[in-house]
């Protein structure tokens, strides 16, 4: 009775990946949640739509595959064309 137990643990990728729902991080579903809780609340007092259209379109936008999201293409694409500086360097010879 006084043997040693073993257990295994299997946990994704050394615990450095994000945790993740279905195909949402959890940061998402609670801003998701919160999200359709106020656009219910908008809907039901004021008949106002659009606060259920924007949490439909964060919801998918923010669909993770392969560890990424349309919403993270978009950010990155926006910081390669419009904020950050592209530089070019020219130059006759060895480096």
């Amino acid at each position: 009775m006084g043997g040693i137990q073993m257990y295994t643990y299997i946990y994704p990728d050394n615990l450095k990946s994000s945790a993740v729902l279905w195909l949402w991080q959890l940061r998402d579903i609670g801003i998701i949640g919160v999200g359709l809780l106020l656009s219910v609340f908008a809907m039901a007092q004021l008949r106002l739509l659009p606060p259920l259209v924007i949490t439909a379109l964060y919801a998918f936008l923010t669909i993770r595959f392969d560890d990424t999201s349309i919403l993270d293409f978009i950010r990155y694409a926006s910081a390669f064309f419009l904020t950050k500086q592209q530089t070019y360097e020219w130059g006759y010879g060895e480096p």
